[in-house]
């Protein structure tokens, strides 16, 4: 039943960087908001990047701001995640994310772990 699918993940250096991507072959992206969340162990799952439907917005969280950046290409259904300067912690399961809202015109759940529907993650691990 999952729609989304994250790669690109794998064991990096600090300072090195990847590129995640989510497929939703198996359903459109168009009209949701997108996001990147991520969770390493122990901890709750916390926001990393998100982009309006409209492709005109992204937003990052503090931690990765300047250094990662969201796109979505919806002719594609794909979701980009690009990641540059990695840092040790940034080690975590980044997990792919769609609201479940269509064509939100409020976008109330842009940032949160509410609403979501979610892939199964990827592993992103960063040594130092």
């Amino acid at each position: 039943q999952v729609q989304l699918v994250e790669s690109g993940g794998g064991l990096v250096q600090a300072g090195d960087s990847l590129r995640l991507s989510c497929s939703a072959s198996a359903r459109t992206i168009s009209g949701y908001d997108m996001g990147w969340f991520r969770q390493a162990p122990g901890k709750e799952r916390e926001f990393v990047a998100a982009i309006h439907w409209t492709g005109r917005r992204t937003y990052y969280a503090d931690s990765v701001e300047g250094r990662f950046t969201m796109s979505r290409d919806d002719a594609k259904n794909l979701v980009s995640l690009q990641m540059n300067s990695l840092k040790p912690e940034d080690t975590a399961v980044y997990y792919c994310a769609a609201d479940q809202s269509r064509w939100r015109m409020v976008h109330t759940d842009l940032l949160s772990i509410r609403n979501k529907d979610w892939g199964r993650g990827t592993q992103v691990t960063v040594s130092s």
